[in-house]
């Protein structure tokens, strides 16, 4: 059984979505890139993962666990109640110079 799980967190990625939004674009000029990634990564597993992926030199990974929130719905027979799931982002900072183009394969 344990050999099991371990074969499939060897099979989960680490990066899952690069981070898009104007706060995380106004970072992107500074040298640093934000990233969705799974949650049981560490920040050695995203630096090698970024440094594959995109060929660049990661200096620093910064990472954060966005909790999930409490979120209702009102139908017309019954108030439905749940969570959205928790996350965890990374920002990566690449070494001066280096840039990561996530429109490339458009």
């Amino acid at each position: 059984m344990k050999s099991w799980i371990v074969y499939l967190n060897k099979k989960m990625s680490v990066l899952i979505k690069p981070i898009i939004t104007e706060k995380i674009s106004d970072l992107n000029e500074k040298g640093k890139y934000g990233f969705v990634v799974n949650n049981k990564a560490n920040k050695v597993e995203i630096k090698n993962a970024v440094e594959k992926m995109y060929g660049v030199t990661v200096e620093k990974v910064n990472t954060m666990i966005h909790p999930g929130k409490e979120k209702t719905r009102y139908t017309k027979s019954r108030i439905i109640s749940g969570r959205t799931p928790k996350y965890k982002k990374a920002i990566v900072s690449v070494a001066e110079g280096e840039v990561i183009d996530f429109y490339s394969g458009i």
